[in-house]
């Protein structure tokens, strides 16, 4: 069975399962931990699991009440399949992260603990873009569930020493995008392309940020899903044209994350000039590379727009009173500018504390690290995601796997969306 369809089917099954574990009720006892003790469950590996675990030390060094256990569970699909099983056998950790379209589906099933619970006057002062305030349409005006992590959005990066050799500059607009592809891509006697100019992931993430760039938005402000109507197939066509057309955006092997870290190979490799990704690859990037890497933020179309990414913090119901309370210790804890900050500048991902970030600015770290600001700045364009439970499973059943189709196998664009317009309004 393929990783997609696994993951296809593990979704499928969400529904079902929460469902249960909510009727179940807030009562479920705990399975493991003594008092003041709470589990933890992660989704990432390498240098952002290094400096969590730091942090996890860090605390239990600054106060001796509550103790947190971190435990890996895959990336993000596969932590979301376990999480899926652990809610339904009444295991599931007192705190774990998850991508922020699926936070709509998780409070709709009543599986997530409201954070305000633990006391009004326990505020956070985040970045507003980045919290559940202005991540979704009316996020405010609803129980406050998650938090944010490791938050992001879409970027480019380039190659200085080949645009510097070229004359470029990186691309402002749809059409310029165009032409810098085709000016950094490099064709052998035979015509194969031995340097592209371009490549992005294939994925729901970038595609949005397209979709949005080109006018549109994926669900309407009714509950239509939409999927961008002309805009999304603009946004589909322009890939279609860069990979088959043009030659000059390289065709991404592999699906899901396994496309992103071709991308950043092949970038790093320098078989390629140009890549959008997310800005939590900014460390990756900047330390491997045998080159200049430079940020900028995705071009326009009739707008600039970018979606926010990357995951919230969220508290499944069920854990007993005393390892709810060490796990929303432990994610105050986390909310301040220090700890904030110190994820942000060792990760790449973006600081995610109000105070902490006029201190980033106000100590002189964005003079010394531009590409940090860049993703900053880039907030100004950022839209909110719709409130929408059935948003997660749009993305993963109904556009997804047709975006890959489209753009791999050159599948008319209209006829993609028609089609999987069609499935995203399936019950």
């Amino acid at each position: 069975m393929s990783d997609r369809i696994s993951r296809r089917d593990a979704l499928a099954r969400l529904a079902s399962s929460f469902a249960a574990a909510a009727a179940a009720g807030a009562g479920c006892a705990r399975r493991t931990g003594g008092e003041g003790e709470a589990s933890l469950w992660f989704a990432y590996g390498g240098k952002n699991r290094e400096v969590l675990l730091s942090l996890v030390d860090r605390f239990h060094a600054e106060q001796r009440i509550h103790r947190i256990h971190a435990v890996y569970q895959g990336d993000y699909f596969e932590a979301l399949a376990k999480l899926r099983t652990a809610i339904a056998a009444r295991a599931a950790p007192a705190l774990t992260h998850v991508v922020g379209e699926v936070v709509p589906y998780l409070e709709r099933a009543g599986v997530l603990s409201a954070l305000d619970q633990f006391g009004k006057e326990r505020k956070f002062d985040l970045v507003p873009e980045l919290g559940q305030e202005r991540s979704f349409v009316g996020g405010a005006d609803r129980p406050l569930v998650a938090l944010p992590f490791n938050r992001s959005t879409p970027i480019a990066y380039y190659n200085r020493e080949i645009f510097e050799r070229l004359g470029l500059g990186p691309p402002k607009t749809w059409t310029e995008l165009v032409e810098t592809s085709r000016a950094a891509t490099v064709r052998a006697a035979d015509g194969s392309v031995t340097r592209y100019g371009f490549a992005c992931p294939v994925d729901w993430w970038f595609w949005v940020a397209l979709v949005g760039q080109a006018g549109g938005t994926v669900i309407e402000a009714d509950g239509t899903p939409s999927l961008g109507g002309e805009a999304g197939v603009r946004a589909l066509a322009l890939w279609q044209r860069l990979v088959h057309e043009e030659r000059t955006m390289k065709p991404p092997p592999g699906r899901d994350y396994n496309a992103w870290q071709a991308t950043n190979t092949d970038f790093l490799a320098g078989r390629v000039a140009m890549i959008w990704t997310s800005t939590a690859f900014l460390r990756y990037l900047e330390t491997n590379a045998r080159f200049p890497v430079v940020a900028a933020p995705l071009p326009a179309d009739v707008k600039k727009s970018v979606p926010t990414g990357g995951t919230m913090f969220v508290m499944p119901r069920g854990a007993p009173e005393r390892e709810q309370e060490a796990a929303f210790s432990f994610l105050q804890w986390m909310m301040e500018p220090r700890q904030a900050n110190e994820w942000a500048t060792r990760t790449g991902y973006m600081p995610v504390s109000r105070p902490g970030l006029r201190a980033l600015e106000e100590s002189g770290f964005y003079r010394e690290h531009p590409n940090d600001r860049v993703a900053i700045d880039q907030l100004a364009d950022a839209f909110a995601w719709p409130w929408a439970p059935a948003l997660f499973r749009i993305q993963r059943e109904a556009v997804q796997p047709r975006l890959e189709e489209a753009v791999l196998g050159r599948r008319d664009a209209r006829e993609t969306l028609e089609e999987a317009r069609r499935a995203a309004r399936e019950p």
